[in-house]
């Protein structure tokens, strides 16, 4: 499958974005999908993930009740709602895909998409 990301750009401390990651090539609701960011100087870290359903869905400790991860499979994209956005959320995020629900274990992901940029400015 490859995934394009999407939907990043710069925003004011307090506003919102919303990535989309567009599925191609195989049939995308067999995936379960996670989102991860990468700020500069530092590793790569989990953002949150939702299952092939779209039943369950998972977020990283900080990020509760801010971010809301979700699903149509129907159009074969995968989102990530960011609100009361930060400067500490400025990164480039990566969407991801897996067979089997890999959570926050970034080795289980198979298919990653290219990354794209948020800019939280204060």
């Amino acid at each position: 499958v490859q995934l394009q990301a999407s939907g990043g750009g710069l925003v004011q401390a307090g506003g919102s974005l919303r990535l989309s990651c567009v599925a191609s090539g195989r049939t995308f609701s067999s995936y379960a999908v996670g989102w991860f960011r990468q700020a500069p100087g530092k590793e790569r870290e989990f953002v949150a993930s939702i299952t092939s359903s779209g039943s369950s869905t998972d977020y990283a400790d900080v990020l509760k009740g801010r971010f809301t991860i979700s699903r149509d499979n129907a159009k074969n994209t995968a989102y990530l709602q960011m609100n009361s956005l930060k400067p500490e959320d400025t990164a480039v995020y990566y969407c991801a895909a897996s067979l089997r629900y890999s959570g926050r274990d970034t080795g289980g992901y198979n298919y990653w998409g290219q990354g794209t940029q948020v800019t939280v400015s204060s």
